[in-house]
C-alpha cells in the first residue's frame, strides 16, 4: 500500500471518533485508492489489513455488495471491540484438559506467526448482484391500475412490488396477474390490490447458487436486507447477465486457446516443444500441443525460427505482445473474481478472437491457393 492511500484514509478519518461515521464513499472509489479496478482476492486482503491498522470498518462491508454501491467507514466503539474479541476468543479452542493455558505458558512458548490472506467471503452473496441493491419503483395497494400499468410500460418491466412501505409487502401486481383477471374474470376493479398476487423474496445474504432455483421457478424474487429492507428485485434477466459477465471470459479464452494449438498443431516436434517448456517444470510430461501452458505458447511465437514455421504471416512482435496481454487477462479470470473483468479486457479479448479468426482464414485461403 503506497503513502498516499494511507493519506487519504487518514484524511477521511480526520476526527472521526469512536461510534462515528464517514460521508459515504463508493466500493470503487475505494478500491482505486489501492490501485485497483475489481476486488481480487489481494486486494480485498490488502484493503482489509489497511482498515484493521486504522481501526475502522466499513458499513456495509465492501466486500458483499456491488462496486458502484455506497459505503461508510465506521470507527466501532470501546464496547464493540471487546464484543467482537469477546466472540472470537469463544471461538479459540482450549486445552485438552477443557481449561484456558497459563499465562506463564504463553510466556515460555512464544507462539509463532500464523500466514493469514483467505478472501473473508468465500460465498458469491445475493448482495453482489446490482439488481440486489437498487431504488425501487413500487404501488400501493390502493394505487390504480392504471398508475401500475403505466410504471411497468414506462420501465419495461414484468412485475412490480406492492408495498405499503420499504419493509412491508403485501404483494406482487404483473402482467401474468392483470390480463387473467381482465380478459377471462372480466374484472370491473380499478385498485392495484384485486390484482396482486403473494410475492417471492430471499435474503441477501444467501448465496446466489441457493437461491437460483427460486429466482428461476418465479421469474422474480424480492430482496430483503438485514435490516429488513426490500432493497432489490432480481429477474432471470438479471442472473443471465450477471453469468454472461462472469461466464463469458472463459469462453473466449477458451476458444483463443484452441485457436493457438490449431496454428502450431503439427508443426513442430516434441524435442522442439520440450525446449520451451518452463525450466521449473522440466519434468511435465509433453505428448500434445495442448501440454503446454499458455506461457509456453508466447515462448514459442518469440522464437525466431520456430515462429517461421508456423508459417504466420503477421507481424512477430505485435502478435505475441497482444498475445500476452490475454495471458494478463487469463490470470486474473482464473482467480474466479466475483467482480468479473473490466470492460477494457473484455472488449480486448473479443478483438483478438476476431483478431485470430482472420489470421486462421487468411492462412487457409493461401493453402489452397
Amino acid at each position: 500500500m503506497t503513502i498516499s492511500n494511507m493519506d487519504r484514509l487518514e484524511k477521511i478519518l480526520d476526527g472521526l471518533g469512536p461510534g462515528m461515521e464517514s460521508m459515504p464513499i463508493s466500493v470503487r472509489e475505494l478500491i482505486s485508492w489501492f490501485g485497483a479496478e475489481r476486488r481480487g482476492y489481494m486486494v480485498a486482503y490488502k484493503i482489509r489489513k489497511a482498515l484493521e491498522a486504522l481501526g475502522v470498518t466499513t458499513k456495509p462491508d465492501f466486500d458483499s455488495v456491488p462496486l458502484d454501491s455506497k459505503i461508510i467507514l465506521y470507527a466501532p466503539t470501546q464496547e464493540e471491540i471487546t464484543q467482537q474479541d469477546t466472540l472470537e476468543n469463544a471461538d479459540n479452542p482450549v486445552s485438552e484438559t477443557g481449561s484456558v493455558p497459563e499465562a506463564s505458558e504463553c510466556e515460555s512458548s512464544p507462539q509463532k506467526e500464523l500466514i493469514s490472506g483467505a478472501v473473508s467471503e468465500p460465498a458469491f452473496r445475493v448482495s453482489r448482484l446490482e439488481a440486489a441493491n437498487v431504488n425501487l419503483i413500487t404501488v400501493k395497494p390502493d394505487s390504480s391500475l392504471n398508475e401500475a400499468i403505466t410504471l411497468m410500460l414506462r420501465h419495461d418491466y414484468s412485475q412490480l412490488p406492492v408495498m405499503t412501505n420499504e419493509r412491508d409487502v403485501k404483494g406482487v401486481i404483473s402482467w401474468e396477474s392483470i390480463t387473467p383477471k381482465l380478459i377471462l374474470a372480466n374484472s370491473q376493479s380499478t385498485f392495484v390490490r384485486d390484482y396482486m398476487k403473494p410475492h417471492r423474496e430471499i435474503n441477501s445474504v444467501d448465496s446466489i447458487f441457493s437461491a437460483l432455483p427460486r429466482i428461476v421457478e418465479y421469474s422474480y424474487v424480492l430482496v430483503r436486507a438485514p435490516d429488513q429492507r426490500i432493497s432489490g428485485i432480481i429477474t432471470t434477466t438479471d442472473l443471465s447477465t450477471q453469468f454472461k459477465q462472469l461466464s463469458e471470459p472463459f469462453l473466449l479464452l477458451s476458444e483463443i486457446e484452441n485457436h493457438i494449438r490449431k496454428i502450431i498443431d503439427g508443426k513442430f516436434t516434441k524435442e522442439e516443444l520440450i525446449s520451451i517448456v518452463n525450466p521449473s517444470d522440466s519434468e511435465r510430461a509433453i505428448d500434445s500441443v495442448a501440454d503446454l501452458t499458455f506461457g509456453e505458447y508466447i515462448r514459442l511465437f518469440e522464437d525466431p525460427s520456430l515462429w517461421l514455421k508456423t508459417n504466420l504471416k503477421v507481424d512477430k512482435k505485435t502478435f505475441t505482445k497482444e498475445l500476452d496481454k490475454v495471458r494478463i487477462i487469463r490470470n486474473d479470470v482464473m482467480h474466479f473474481d466475483p467482480d468479473g473483468i473490466s470492460e477494457d479486457d473484455h472488449e480486448l479479448l473479443h478483438h483478438f478472437v476476431r483478431f485470430i479468426h482472420t489470421i486462421q482464414s487468411l492462412s487457409i485461403n493461401q493453402t489452397i491457393k
